[in-house]
C-alpha cells in the first residue's frame, strides 16, 4: 500500500458515463492495485447505461475491490462528494481521491505523488489546471479565459494563490474533513467554490499538483452563464462577509445516502 496502515479510497463521481466510465476503470491497471484499498463508483441516478456499464467495467478488475452505489436521490456532484466523505470515515479510510467518472482526468497524474508519499505532507493535495505544468486539451479557450479571471479574483481577496476553483482530481485527508461545514456546501457544481474558501478561510494546509484534463466526447453539466453568475456573487459575498459566508449557509439539503448494487473483493 502507499504508505504503512495507509487506506485510500477511490471514489469515482458519475452523472449519464456511459460512455466513458469504462475507459475510467481501464485506467486501473495491475500496477497501481497496491496503492488502493477500494474504488467505489458513485452513480448519481444517472439516466442511461452507466449503472450497468460500471459493474461490467468492475469484473475486469479482480485486483481491486470495487463497489458501485447508487444515490438515493439525485444529489449533485457536491452530494456525490457528501456520500464519499461519509463511505471514507465509516469505513476507516485515511485519504479519498477524487475522480469524475466522464474521462477527462487520469489516475496516472497522481500516481506519482502517491508513490512519493507528497499527499502526506498537507491536508488537501489539489489538481489544477491552469498550472504552467498542467495541460487541457480539446479545452475550449473562453472557458480558460474565464477559470483564469476567477482565480486571479479569488487570490486577490483570499490572499492564497489560487491555481483552479476546483479540478476532478484531488486528494482528501478525511481527518481534516469538517462535516459541519462540508454537508452545508451547496450540493451543485459549485461544492468545489465553497470547499476551496473553507480551505482557505479555516486555514487548512493544502498546495497543487499539475495534471492533463481533457474534452473528447464529454457532455459538460456546467452551464457557463450560471456559474459565472454564481462566482461574480461568491466575489461579492468574499468583500462583504469574508469567512462568516461560510458560517451563513443553510442546513444540509438532504441525508445523502447510498444503495450499495455492486461489489466484489480484491483477488487474493
Amino acid at each position: 500500500m502507499a504508505g504503512i496502515n495507509e487506506k485510500i479510497l477511490v471514489f469515482i463521481t458519475c452523472y449519464n458515463c456511459e460512455k466513458q466510465i469504462p475507459r475510467v476503470l481501464a485506467q486501473f491497471t495491475p500496477e497501481y492495485a497496491d496503492l488502493f484499498n477500494e474504488i467505489l463508483v458513485i452513480d448519481n441516478q444517472s439516466t442511461d447505461g452507466t449503472r450497468e456499464a460500471a459493474m461490467a467495467g468492475a469484473t475486469a478488475m479482480p485486483q481491486y475491490k470495487v463497489t458501485v452505489v447508487q444515490n438515493n436521490v439525485n444529489v449533485n456532484l457536491g452530494g456525490s462528494h457528501k456520500v464519499a466523505f461519509d463511505y471514507a470515515a465509516r469505513n476507516g479510510f485515511d485519504y479519498a481521491v477524487i475522480l469524475h467518472g466522464d474521462d477527462q482526468g487520469r489516475i496516472a497524474d497522481i500516481i506519482p505523488h502517491l508513490r512519493s508519499g507528497a499527499h502526506r505532507a498537507v491536508d488537501f493535495f489539489m489538481g489544477a489546471r491552469f498550472l504552467p505544468a498542467s495541460k487541457t486539451p480539446g479545452y475550449s479557450p473562453i472557458r480558460i479565459f474565464g477559470n483564469w479571471v476567477f482565480n486571479i479574483l479569488f487570490t486577490v481577496l483570499s490572499g492564497r494563490m489560487v491555481y483552479d476553483l476546483g479540478s476532478g482530481l484531488n486528494v482528501f485527508k478525511i481527518s481534516a474533513l469538517d462535516k459541519h461545514y462540508y454537508t452545508r456546501f451547496p450540493d451543485r457544481l459549485t461544492f468545489n467554490f465553497y470547499f476551496l474558501l473553507w480551505l482557505i478561510y479555516t486555514r487548512k494546509s493544502f498546495t497543487y499538483f499539475p495534471l492533463v484534463w481533457r474534452e473528447e466526447d464529454q457532455v459538460s453539466n456546467a452551464r457557463l452563464t450560471k456559474i459565472a453568475q454564481t462566482l461574480l456573487l461568491l466575489v461579492w459575498q468574499m468583500v462583504t462577509k469574508g469567512k462568516k459566508l461560510l458560517d451563513d449557509l443553510p442546513p444540509p439539503e438532504h441525508t445523502y445516502t447510498s444503495t450499495t448494487i455492486y461489489q466484489h473483493e480484491a483477488a487474493q
